[in-house]
C-alpha cells in the first residue's frame, strides 16, 4: 500500500522518527464505545495494481500495528477520486 494525501489533511507524522510521514486528517466521530464527539485521526492508503489484483482475489487486508499495544482502529473505504 502507499501512503495517500487525505483530503482536508490537517498535519503530517512521523516524518520526525525518520518514516515517510504520514498525512492524517483529524476529525470527531461518534462511537458506540467512546461516545459523542470522540477525537479521531483519519489517513488514506491506496492499494497497488498488484494489490487490488490480490484484493480481488480474496487476499485480506492486513493492518500491522507497531508495538504491543492495540489502539481502537476501523477500516473503511473512502470516495472515489473525481
Amino acid at each position: 500500500m502507499q501512503i495517500g494525501m487525505i483530503e482536508g489533511h490537517t498535519r503530517i507524522i512521523g516524518k520526525s522518527q525518520g518514516y515517510l510521514g504520514l498525512p492524517l486528517r483529524d476529525v470527531v466521530i461518534n462511537s458506540t464505545v467512546s461516545g459523542p464527539e470522540t477525537p479521531a485521526m483519519e489517513t488514506a492508503w491506496l492499494p497497488t495494481p498488484k494489490e487490488i489484483e490480490a484484493i480481488t482475489a480474496g487476499a485480506p487486508i492486513i493492518l500491522t500495528i507497531i508495538g504491543e499495544g492495540h489502539p481502537p482502529v476501523m477500516l473503511s473505504v473512502g470516495d472515489v477520486p473525481a
